[in-house]
């Protein structure tokens, strides 16, 4: 028995004896310049949610963000992004992030109107002038951020949100016929989401707000006379040219729309300072290159739904523009009275816009004249068969 307590305690000094020898190595070869080996951290992994179907762009956009992060993180963060429907309805995913049953997701301010109407904001109206890139301009450095910030803390949302990726001006909407005056609008059972619900409704429509995914079945059924939803690609993967063959161009509608980046705020407060920077750096870089390749992608479907799908595009006229205008104003009149932050929002978009819209007015050439000089087919002047004589000389007279 005293022979295997003396072996036991030689084998405890034999082991400290290691680990002291060991420690020193270690020392010993930081000194010398030689790399020490650390442990790699255990990768945290998110799983989102985007609000619309796999195969529309809109949720490639989710991917393409994520896709960012991962690779920037070199895996240490993974993001995961199922489409709509997977965990929670597209509606709902304001709630599912801010309870944690999703860590995150992506998707548009508009959809959470139900919530605050402030939101929409971000994504209904015609912007004061502004586009989607100057709105993104007005949230980063005109107090949009601090004013989402406290838009979400007024309804008790655990979310950290980023508004990003511009969007085209959208259409008026796919109807059964070309949209010629206000009127026509009148009785019209049409879908829209966001203050458009207001705006169409002022215009006589009877407003039904979906998600993207099920607009294309309720025009099929008949549930629908006409709808909107966001630009060229989405429309055509949605299935739109199968249900209408008219498509209404240029609307104040949705002039400036973003999209919106969300984190449940207790999952985002715990990441690292780091992977917090990279993520920041990531919604920047994945806002420009969705912008451009929105410009590639739309383009090419705008043409394939013309060539292939047979579909007729119309200009929305300028007297429907101008009712939109009017009518978007009585809105907001409205919805500032019964909402002091629905107010201060408005102001300082109004503020911005007035300064930022009018220099790039001023600054920007417009693009139709060069568009005309390198496109458009010049007209050959017709040659006249016989020159005219400058008078024509008398006949001599016949004779007898």
């Amino acid at each position: 028995m005293i022979k295997k307590d003396m072996e036991i305690k030689e084998e405890k000094v034999s082991r400290r004896n290691f680990l002291k020898t060991a420690a020193v190595a270690t020392g010993a070869a930081a000194a010398m310049g030689f790399p020490t080996i650390v442990k790699a951290q255990t990768p945290i992994t998110m799983r989102w949610q985007s609000t619309w179907p796999t195969k529309d762009i809109f949720h490639e956009y989710a991917l393409d963000f994520a896709k960012k992060v991962n690779d920037m993180t070199g895996g240490d963060l993974r993001i995961e992004v199922l489409p709509a429907g997977a965990v929670v309805p597209a509606f709902g995913l304001l709630d599912a992030v801010s309870k944690g049953t999703l860590d995150g997701g992506h998707g548009v301010f508009v959809y959470h109107y139900g919530k605050q109407n402030a939101l929409a904001l971000w994504g209904s109206g015609p912007g004061y002038g502004m586009d989607a890139n100057m709105m993104l301009a007005w949230h980063k450095y005109g107090g949009g951020k601090d004013l989402l910030a406290k838009v979400y803390a007024s309804i008790g949302a655990n979310v950290v949100s980023f508004a990003y990726g511009p969007m085209p001006t959208q259409p008026l909407g796919w109807f059964k016929k070309p949209i010629t005056k206000t009127d026509d609008f009148k009785g019209m059972k049409f879908r829209t989401v966001g203050i458009s619900i207001e705006l169409f409704t002022g215009m006589g429509a009877a407003v039904v707000a979906m998600p993207g995914g099920e607009i294309v079945p309720a025009m099929d059924r008949g549930l629908l006379d006409g709808a909107e939803f966001n630009n060229a690609s989405s429309d055509r993967l949605l299935g739109f040219p199968d249900v209408s063959k008219v498509c209404m161009l240029q609307s104040y509608h949705q002039n400036a729309e973003t999209f919106e980046i969300l984190f449940n705020k207790t999952k985002y407060d715990a990441l690292s300072d780091k992977f917090k920077a990279i993520i920041e750096n990531a919604v920047e870089a994945a806002s420009a290159d969705m912008w451009w390749k929105a410009i590639d992608r739309n383009s090419k479907d705008y043409i394939e739904m013309q060539t292939k799908d047979k579909v007729k595009f119309y200009k929305t006229r300028d007297a429907i523009l101008q009712k939109q205008l009017e009518i978007y104003d009585e809105v907001v009149k409205k919805k500032s009275a019964e909402n002091p932050l629905f107010k201060e929002i408005v102001e300082s978009q109004i503020a911005f816009a007035k300064r930022t819209v009018s220099w790039d007015m001023d600054y920007n050439v417009g693009r139709r004249m060069a568009y005309n000089h390198y496109f458009v087919p010049k007209k050959v002047p017709v040659k006249p068969a016989v020159k005219p004589a400058e008078k024509a000389p008398e006949k001599a007279p016949a004779k007898k």
